[in-house]
């Protein structure tokens, strides 16, 4: 769906919910061969089992593109992804958890650039058990109306 979402339409505080995705075996494999990072964590099944989780983890670049890929239901014409700051993992994610977003605009500023400004939305991943296992912050590049 395509929307004009302006600088100024975005309300500090205002929040929103995705539905919930299920991370698979098949998830890993296929981010472990996209990515190269084939380490035992993610791997070994048996390897994992004398370590501390007990069980193999998802790849925490897994995590964070499936719950960035949760967040993105509308095309925005007039805004554009600037980057993602201060991305933190919390808590591990395993085999058959279920995780989705939670994005709370956190703040409006003005930009360099004539005619935009820059919105920072807190994104919050949790399990299925509540746990937030992983947060960052994404930045929007947001038109400005006038």
């Amino acid at each position: 769906m395509l929307q004009r979402i302006y600088f100024e339409d975005y309300t500090t505080g205002a929040w929103r919910e995705t539905a919930g995705r299920t991370i698979t075996e098949t998830d890993i494999v296929l981010h472990a061969g996209q990515t190269g990072d084939f380490f035992p964590h993610h791997m070994d099944a048996e390897w994992c089992k004398t370590q501390p989780f007990r069980q193999r983890i998802a790849h925490g670049t897994l995590i964070f593109s499936i719950a960035i890929g949760l967040t993105a239901t509308v095309v925005n014409e007039v805004a554009f992804s600037y980057g993602y700051d201060r991305l933190r993992f919390l808590q591990p994610v395993f085999i058959g958890d279920t995780i989705r977003s939670k994005v709370t605009i956190k703040e409006k500023r003005p930009y360099k650039k004539p005619g935009s400004g820059l919105v920072t939305e807190l994104v919050e991943v949790f399990n299925q058990a509540g746990a937030c296992v992983m947060v960052c912050e994404h930045i929007l590049l947001a038109q400005l109306k006038t």
